[in-house]
């Protein structure tokens, strides 16, 4: 816990006894009522299903503030962060707390690249998977063995080993998630090239092929480090929850990734843009938006309009316009603007923006929505959306591993509960019951 005393406490009146919560005030967002005393004092839990109203740790790496509609990493807004650094440049900043030097930035990238390729014996665990598994089962699968290859890393107790996992695990993830597509197509796979910038070089994995010559679009390449620089942290969203709940147990850095991943497939959220993609295909047609915003409008309906909104952002997604800047300059170098899947999204995205009951909702079109897009027109089956987004998402997952094993205050975690089963009783012979 940060040292920031306090200056005010929460008074907590339970069967007539009054309990003294000590409180602390963050650099930014709400005040925080220390709890961690109450059992031992009044022999009371709190009750916080899905952990929404629990501070869980303290951190320095990211801050949201939903109501604002503003991401900071270190302090620094997302859409600054977005139109004038790269991916390896925030990569730096979330690792290391500051934005480095020239030196430091030439430095870092030179340690990623030298790290792009896996070890060769890896390849036959790609073989092992059947050729349509999907490319998330096979990333949980290899980055949870990389600790089979890389023991020079394991060790979370040296801080340069978890130095070299950290920069292993950023370098190696590009070429983990395209080797996952090589693969579930029939492709052969394709090595890195350490002259390409990071973005470029994951798009020449996925789409170059031995027989013939690829050159890397600049405007395809810049859309693809936007992707990976909006989503390489967010704060203690579930994924990153389940790494810090992993590493608390001093578990290696890979298998605490691997879990990260694992938990990022779910639909409910890594899976949100190839969700809100498949919407748009379902809608179809232009003509056809009405019957789906009725729909939407009819609280009896299941439907939901995926892609808008936020659980977070109640007014806006800060990320989001920057993605739609990156979407409008993609479609417009590949000339996409007959497909009428695109032409739905162009509608929908018209109406949240006039429609009272999107205004009211606040449904308005969110990162998801036009990364889907952009990750569409690019060529990447909706298969790769949520690898990709463990790509990017893996450097938050490593700040925040690092800055809790570096924490003296670290404990394993352990969530209690409120428990409603059948209370004690005794054990009756099979031939009594």
């Amino acid at each position: 816990m940060q040292d920031n005393a306090t200056t005010k406490t929460a008074r907590l009146t339970i069967d007539g006894t009054d309990y003294e919560l000590p409180m602390y005030s963050p650099t930014a967002g709400p005040d925080v009522v220390d709890i961690r005393k109450l059992y031992a004092q009044a022999q009371v839990f709190t009750y916080d299903p899905g952990f929404t109203s629990t501070a869980a740790t303290d951190s320095s790496i990211t801050f949201i503030d939903g109501d604002k509609g503003e991401l900071l990493h270190r302090g620094y807004p997302i859409d600054q962060l977005a139109e004038k650094s790269h991916y390896l440049e925030v990569c730096y900043l979330l690792l290391y707390g500051a934005l480095p030097t020239a030196e430091e930035l030439e430095d870092f990238e030179l340690r990623v690249t030298s790290h792009t390729m896996l070890h060769e014996q890896m390849m036959y665990l790609f073989r092992g998977f059947r050729r349509d598994a999907h490319p998330m089962a096979i990333m949980v699968g290899v980055v949870g063995a990389m600790s089979a290859f890389y023991h020079d890393s394991t060790d979370i107790t040296d801080p340069w080993q978890r130095e070299v996992a950290s920069v292993r695990l950023v370098a190696k993830m590009p070429t983990i998630a395209a080797m996952a597509y090589k693969y579930s197509i029939g492709q052969p796979f394709v090595y890195p090239r350490n002259n390409l910038d990071y973005a470029s070089n994951f798009l020449q994995m996925c789409f170059s092929v031995p027989a013939e010559d690829y050159e890397v679009n600049p405007i395809l390449s810049r859309a693809m480090d936007r992707i990976f620089t909006l989503h390489a942290d967010h704060e203690q969203n579930a994924s990153t929850s389940t790494v810090r709940l992993a590493s608390s147990s001093g578990a290696n850095p890979f298998a605490c990734i691997a879990a990260g991943i694992a938990c990022l497939w779910g639909p409910a959220h890594g899976g949100a843009n190839q969700a809100a993609l498949e919407m748009l295909r379902e809608i179809g047609t232009v003509d056809r938006i009405p019957e789906y915003i009725a729909r939407a409008k009819d609280k009896n309906d299941p439907f939901r309009l995926m892609g808008f909104g936020h659980r977070v952002y109640k007014n806006f997604d800060p990320r989001a316009k920057v993605m739609k800047q990156s979407a409008d300059e993609v479609l417009d170098l590949l000339g996409i603007h007959d497909n009428p899947t695109l032409q739905v999204a162009k509608e929908l995205e018209k109406i949240a923006t006039h429609d009272e009951y999107f205004i009211e909702k606040k449904l308005y079109p969110n990162v998801d929505f036009y990364s889907g897009i952009i990750l569409d027109a690019m060529g990447f089956p909706t298969s790769m959306f949520t690898p990709i987004f463990a790509v990017a998402r893996t450097v938050g997952w490593i700040s925040q591993w690092k800055e809790m094993i570096e924490d003296p205050a670290m404990k394993i975690g352990r969530p209690r509960q409120l428990y409603c089963g059948a209370s004690r009783r005794d054990y009756v012979d099979v031939e009594n019951r």
